[in-house]
């Protein structure tokens, strides 16, 4: 998490508290999505039958929908692949 923002001296009090909530909410989410994803990635890494507008950026590693070759041939270096 990156909590910065509150120590710049053009700020008031007020205004320094809620940039570092926004700091520490923003970066727990991050942290949150990134768990999740990784999760995801490991049980089931088969995109949607429909587009995703806000996917995660380890979505991109999930397999086709309904591609059962794929699925068989590819699952184990999906699931390990978290580079």
């Amino acid at each position: 998490m990156a909590i910065d923002r509150n120590k710049l001296r053009y700020l008031n009090a007020l205004e320094g508290l809620n940039c570092m909530y926004c700091s520490y909410a923003n970066g727990l989410l991050a942290y949150v999505v990134q768990i999740a994803g990784r999760t995801e990635q490991h049980w089931c890494p088969i995109k949607h039958a429909r587009r995703i507008q806000h996917a995660h950026d380890r979505y991109s590693h999930f397999l086709p929908y309904g591609d059962a070759a794929a699925y068989r041939e590819r699952i184990d270096k999906v699931r390990n692949d978290f580079k």
